[in-house]
């Protein structure tokens, strides 16, 4: 068990103890609730979607002053948004950000500048192809991401299950599982599947550090695994939310054949603050992946990492008596 969480190639790669990365949450992926999972001993990430350069750079100083330990920033890369301002902070904190994470579209003509930086670059793919091509691109780490993640998807649709094992073969640097994972018997199916770490993201909003409105955090512990579903044209491709009468509308709109510029109103970044942190789900939308059924209380980051990792020991074990049996 020492070997999969402290000597792995995740924690040696990103210099942190456990193989946990915090997933890029639009809105409320802020300085403090990094800052709170890295002192844990994962990977805290600040997530640009939400913020302006000025509240940005805000945040860098927040959760550097807030912990010793590494952070990164994770940029969705989209053809919605202007990146130079952003760059420019992260290039001026070059020694605070140890690595960042690049999402929701191509990352490839991005990676040198990082790179030339000094920091680690991670990479969410959907596919056995992207995974290839980020690391022929120089990434340092991938993030297998499957549909069942919260957020931005990939179109492709390939669940976790099946995803970790082909990635895992198809490339040598380090591969971290996302999507669906809320409890330490998730990640040690990551692990045995072929990943070196997790990035969790749902399952980090239900704490006392996120920045999330309290109405979203109930919201998630009240759901049940059926309460997710997709918005198919949404900002960035197919988007994970929680149902909701909002929700339904808009799907409504998507089958009448509106345009982009007609739907806009109805998903853009507005309507996720006013229900992820401003509590208004009757006008606005959240985040969730389709293990939210399992969350069941709002807890602290300190005692969330407690509970992983008492999951995990307490699932190796049952895991190791159980192959015994079989063997």
């Amino acid at each position: 068990m020492d070997v999969l969480l402290k000597r792995n190639r995740v924690t040696k790669l990103l210099d942190i103890r456990y193989p946990i990365i915090e997933g890029g949450m639009a809105q409320i992926g802020d300085g403090n609730l990094a800052a709170a999972i890295s002192n844990e001993g994962g990977l805290g990430q600040i997530a640009i979607s939400g913020l302006s350069p000025k509240q940005l750079r805000q945040e860098i100083e927040l959760a550097v002053s807030k912990t010793p330990f590494p952070i990164g920033v994770n940029i969705p890369i989209s053809g919605h948004f202007s990146y130079n301002e952003y760059f420019d902070v992260i290039k001026e904190n070059k020694g605070q950000i140890s690595a960042v994470s690049l999402s929701s579209g191509d990352p490839r003509s991005y990676i040198p500048f990082f790179k030339e930086l000094g920091m680690k670059v991670m990479v969410v793919v959907g596919t056995v192809k992207h995974a290839k091509n980020a690391e022929i691109a120089g990434a340092d780490l991938v993030i297998c991401e499957g549909f069942e993640a919260g957020g931005r998807n990939s179109p492709y649709e390939l669940t976790l299950f099946c995803l970790i094992p082909q990635i895992s073969k198809a490339v040598s640097i380090p591969v971290v599982a996302a999507g669906g994972i809320s409890s330490g018997s998730g990640m040690l199916a990551a692990l045995v599947l072929g990943a070196d770490g997790v990035q969790i993201g749902t399952r980090f909003i239900a704490t006392k550090e996120c920045s999330a409105h309290e109405s979203y955090k109930q919201l998630l512990v009240n759901s049940k695994d059926s309460d997710t579903i997709i918005m198919e044209r949404s900002i960035g491709g197919v988007n994970r939310v929680v149902r909701s009468n909002y929700v339904d509308h808009v799907l409504q709109l998507e089958k009448r054949a509106l345009t982009f510029e007609e739907l806009f109103p109805f998903i853009n970044g507005y309507k996720n603050k006013l229900g992820a942190k401003l509590g208004n789900l009757e006008e606005g939308w959240v985040h969730a992946g389709q293990s939210v059924g399992l969350i069941d209380s709002i807890v602290s980051v300190e005692n969330l990492f407690i509970q992983l990792m008492n999951e995990l020991k307490q699932s190796y074990q049952s895991l190791s008596q159980n192959v015994e049996q079989l063997i």
